[in-house]
């Protein structure tokens, strides 16, 4: 162990000379944190040394190429952080060198929920989904782009809005596959592709149609996983326009600007790496650990970063994984809801 340590501390001499850990001054930390956030050591991470933190090392770069709005109850010290971008590794970077930066910025700390054993982890998927440019019969529910005409939409339930298209229609769409979008790429009926964002949403709180089938008492033959409960609607159409229209939040979408799946940062989200947690508790952008498991029962202990948002994920111990697009992401992400822990890393100064 001891000579473990000195080749590192050698390994970590020579990577603060050639600048990978050079720091502009000693600021103070003005950073937040909250008291159900204890301090730990990245030693008390399980798996930390197993994973390969250059996948997170990515997704952190297109965190710092972002507007990062620095709010909620945790947030980092805005120069601080602004340094870690400054100072990132080369994208050549081995794995050990990429370990050490993040050992060398950054402090993990434990977070809890009040009256809660364990945290929750769900998996969400950017589909691909047929809709249509005109209303059909599967066809029935408009996509919209915000509203540009000074129309009020904040707080206002999602039927009143579609019902009175508040909002640039764009699209419309089975109402079955609109439950399960954040971005998304549309096949329309002449096969062209057409990928879409979110664009703004009515800040009410989202009532998941799974959730409304569980308090009716309704179970459909499979259960309330993802597919089972699409398949139970597509049979029943009047209960799933009944359920649709009871969830008081309402998306919008517009054009994407690029290929690229985004979250609510605006950066590229990257399958296995990107989070989607509580924005009124933590500042987006924020590298995050997670000491989890997969739906199919395997370990998923790894760095990933904050950079989406989700209606249903409140929480501090609370987050879903972003597992990608498309058929094979769906597989994986609607059966995903497992227990775990949360580590926030925070940037600290060097040497701290």
């Amino acid at each position: 162990m001891k000579k473990l340590w000195i080749v590192e501390s050698l390994l970590l001499t020579l990577l603060t000379g050639c600048g990978l850990f050079e720091w502009a001054d000693r600021r103070g930390d003005a950073g937040r944190t909250t008291r159900n956030m204890t301090r730990v050591g990245f030693g008390d991470l399980p798996g930390w040394r197993q994973d390969d933190h250059r996948y997170a090392l990515q997704a952190f770069r297109n965190t710092c190429k972002a507007s990062i709005e620095y709010s909620g109850k945790v947030s980092p010290d805005e120069k601080l952080l602004a340094e870690k971008c400054r100072f990132l590794p080369d994208a050549k970077a081995s794995q050990e060198t990429v370990r050490l930066w993040f050992e060398a910025h950054f402090q993990p700390y434990r977070v809890s929920d009040e009256g809660t054993k364990a945290g929750k982890f769900t998996g969400y998927y950017s589909p691909v989904v047929r809709a249509c440019r005109q209303k059909t019969y599967t066809c029935s529910v408009p996509i919209m782009n915000k509203p540009t005409d000074g129309r009020e939409y904040k707080g206002v339930h999602s039927k009143t809005l579609v019902d009175n298209r508040v909002g640039e229609v764009i699209y419309w769409i089975d109402p079955i596959d609109l439950q399960d979008m954040g971005s998304a790429t549309l096949i329309l009926e002449d096969g062209s592709n057409v990928r879409l964002s979110v664009a703004s949403t009515n800040d009410l709180p989202f009532n998941g149609i799974g959730s409304q089938l569980l308090a009716r008492g309704i179970r459909p033959p499979e259960g309330y996983g993802m597919k089972s409960v699409r398949e139970h609607l597509k049979q029943n159409r009047s209960l799933a326009d009944e359920l649709i229209a009871n969830n008081p939040r309402y998306v919008y979408y517009a054009p994407a600007a690029s290929d690229a799946v985004t979250g609510n940062m605006g950066v590229p989200l990257t399958k296995l790496r990107s989070l989607a947690i509580d924005k009124n508790i933590y500042t987006l952008g924020l590298p995050v650990y997670l000491d989890t498991k997969l739906s199919d029962g395997r370990d998923f202990k790894r760095l990933m970063v904050a950079q989406d948002t989700g209606g249903a994920i409140t929480g501090y111990n609370r987050g879903d994984i972003y597992f990608g697009t498309g058929d094979e992401a769906f597989k994986y992400a609607q059966g995903q809801n497992q227990p775990g822990q949360m580590y926030i890393l925070m940037p600290k100064e060097y040497g701290k």
